[in-house]
């Protein structure tokens, strides 16, 4: 694999999170209703941890991803791309039926910031998706990036934001993509099972739960070998964005992968998030958008893959 020089890191900031929504899940039931949709236990989902989770279609494909939480028993919130939200919320209120539980949009409730670097409390678990919880704010720790430590900054609306210096956007962003752990968006929906996007590896599935929708081709991917994509980080000189096809130049009219997630790197260049058919991650000349488009440079994962559950 190619590698490129280390870009700038930055030391420490707060960044608004426009880009994310809250689907909130209210109700006796709750824990139960979500337990039987995602890839994630939120039954047994303690008050001070977080989980990733995915909503797959029948066929295991992800409709959505989350970072999701209890704010108290019977009150969850889930954040995932505002692109997706609404598909989503329908999809899930189709789904709860008789149970003791409601759906909702608090977008508008809730306000969120993403902490980097020295704005994240001391206070926080070093462990990613820990949570804590000052007031009626819910912190919770993600995984670093560029060994830079990374937190969700949750608390109803009227709240202000921590104190810190600002964060742009695309610099969160850009963390986000060197993390490793996809924000599923619209371009990219139904395109991949979880194991394509590493969540198995990044605490986004859980095996030993109960059921959901997706299931058995979620575990029949990873128990009998059948997966052929991974998750990659890669750089290119030139913009990408989610839903480019990625191809090799040995195989211009065939694509062998995606772009899920791209973002601008300090120092210039995009980096992203790219699947990749496990055959053509090992070759030269990849390039994104055709046969003349940006190289791809493929950069080391910021952890290991998970082989035996």
């Amino acid at each position: 694999m190619s590698q490129t020089s280390s870009p700038p890191i930055p030391a420490s900031g707060v960044a608004p999170l426009a880009h994310l929504g809250v689907i909130r899940v209210e109700g006796t039931d709750a824990a139960a209703f979500l337990h039987g949709q995602l890839t994630q236990d939120f039954s047994l989902l303690g008050l001070a941890e977080a989980r990733l989770a995915a909503y797959c279609s029948a066929k295991g494909r992800m409709l959505a991803s989350f970072v999701g939480f209890k704010r108290t028993p019977d009150d969850i919130l889930l954040l995932c791309s505002r692109d997706l939200l609404a598909p989503t919320l329908k999809r899930l209120s189709m789904f709860v039926l008789r149970a003791k539980a409601r759906v909702s949009d608090a977008s508008e409730a809730f306000v969120l910031a993403g902490l980097v670097g020295e704005t994240v409390p001391a206070a926080l678990p070093p462990t990613a998706w820990s949570l804590w919880r000052e007031g009626e704010a819910c912190v919770v720790r993600l995984p670093a990036a560029e060994g830079t430590a990374r937190a969700l900054w949750v608390a109803p609306a009227g709240h202000s934001a921590p104190t810190g210096p600002s964060l742009a956007p695309e610099t969160w962003d850009w963390l986000a993509v060197r993390s490793g752990v996809a924000t599923l968006t619209q371009p990219v929906v139904e395109a991949f099972v979880p194991q394509m996007l590493n969540y198995e590896s990044v605490g986004g599935v859980n095996f030993k739960k109960g059921c959901y929708p997706g299931q058995e081709v979620v575990a029949r991917s990873q128990f009998r070998g059948t997966l052929k994509r991974r998750a990659f980080i890669a750089h290119a000189d030139a913009p990408l964005a989610a839903g480019q096809e990625v191809f090799l130049d040995s195989e211009p009219e065939q694509p062998c992968g995606t772009v899920v997630q791209a973002a601008p790197r300090p120092g210039g260049g995009f980096d992203a998030i790219v699947s990749l058919q496990l055959s053509a991650s090992s070759q030269p000349g990849l390039r994104a958008g055709g046969a003349q488009g940006p190289a791809l440079a493929l950069l080391p994962l910021p952890y290991p893959l998970l082989e035996d559950i």
